[in-house]
């Protein structure tokens, strides 16, 4: 593989030894157990917090760190080593949950939230898909009606990453007309009267808790509005390039993983009298994996270049989602398959990684939608 990248610099690489010495000591070695219990321990938000990975590109007045998305990068394929997607997602959910808060909230939402949550004391999730629809965020059903001085939220949100534990919900509802100009942002707290939260089980990510969140008549304070009534769907938007490159850079980082894992165990398993790596065929697979990931991590830190120059290339950062969950989906398959039988079995990170392929090809945008709007953009 390739030596240094002219787009990280001694701090960024120095942010980088620093965590994974930590995912190294706090993650990997739970991460079976943490897997099978079906969550983690919620302590490790602090111990996240005492070495910077929370604060990454929040405004510092609220407890962040400023930040280039390098860091974003870096923070993602390093917690990727672990081979738990699920820690990774409840761990960083804020990453969705608190940008449209910092963009966009009034003060003393900023003040309310961020704090916390960028120390590790509170947890932030998002929420906007619906039972109803996925992709299709325009035409979402929750409402919020005005109320004197709250708003009375009624609806549904499904596949809520931290949805059981969050402490803060960004949830997107109507308050308006039909279509993306009728949607608002709400800050919805987990003891509102009228939130209740049914936990779902799923082919992967087992260590994060997903939930379906159900508002009955649910009261929020209207001050909990997040930016301008009815113009929520900006703020949704705004969201989705980090999510997207955050999405690409863990997928490229575990594609990784297995194919380093894959490595490893070629050149230690023997059969027919020679190790694995010593077969031309398993030699060949090797190099397929690594050249997607060059190609994908090339990709991915010429796009996040380019957002950094204020660009918004967004049909650029549709197709590198695609490729980078491809190159994942591509590598946890040629990782199981090198591994053979051992692959199959729960404890192997390549068992664990190929299980959380698809999670990524659909979340943040499925496969398709991204190449609809890829094309789109691109004037087809």
């Amino acid at each position: 593989m390739l030596g240094a990248s002219p787009y990280y610099t001694a701090d960024h690489e120095a942010f980088r030894d620093q965590l994974r010495r930590f995912v190294a000591k706090e993650i990997t070695p739970f991460a079976d157990q943490w897997d099978e219990a079906g969550e983690f321990p919620r302590e490790l938000y602090k111990k996240a917090a005492a070495i910077g990975l929370l604060q990454l590109n929040f405004p510092e007045e609220y407890g962040g760190i400023a930040a280039d998305r390098f860091y974003a990068i870096i923070a993602g394929q390093e917690l990727a080593r672990a081979g738990s997607g699920g820690v990774a997602a409840s761990l960083m959910s804020h990453t969705i949950g608190c940008p449209p808060i910092a963009k966009l909230g009034g003060e003393h939402l900023k003040r309310k939230v961020l704090p916390g949550v960028l120390s590790g004391e509170k947890i932030s999730a998002l929420a906007i898909t619906e039972p109803g629809g996925g992709s299709d965020v325009a035409n979402l059903k929750t409402t919020a009606k005005r109320d004197g001085d709250d708003y009375i939220v009624r609806g549904e949100k499904t596949f809520i990453t931290s949805g059981m534990r969050a402490d803060y919900y960004t949830v997107a509802v109507r308050t308006g007309e039909a279509g993306m100009g009728g949607i608002s942002l709400l800050l919805v707290e987990r003891d509102c009267a009228g939130f209740t939260r049914t936990p779902l089980k799923k082919m992967g990510w087992w260590a994060s808790d997903t939930a379906t969140l159900h508002f009955d008549d649910c009261r929020v304070p209207a001050e909990n509005l997040i930016g301008p009534e009815n113009a929520g769907f900006r703020g949704i938007m705004l969201n989705f390039n980090d999510e997207r490159l955050g999405l690409a850079a863990s997928s490229i980082g575990f594609a990784r993983v297995a194919y380093e894992d894959a490595l490893d165990y070629a050149r230690q398993r023997e059969t027919f009298g020679k190790h694995l790596i010593r077969h031309q065929v398993i030699r060949h697979k090797l190099v397929d994996m690594a050249q997607r990931i060059e190609a994908s991590q090339a990709m991915l830190e010429r796009i996040a270049w380019a957002l950094d120059q204020g660009e918004s290339p967004v049909a650029e950062l549709c197709m590198l989602k695609n490729q980078a969950t491809q190159t994942m989906a591509f590598c946890a398959s040629e990782a199981v398959q090198i591994f053979g039988g051992a692959g199959f079995m729960r404890g192997a990170r390549v068992e664990r990684i190929y299980r959380e392929v698809k999670v990524n090809a659909i979340g943040g945008g499925a496969e398709e939608i991204m190449k609809d709007l890829a094309s789109r953009q691109l004037g087809w």
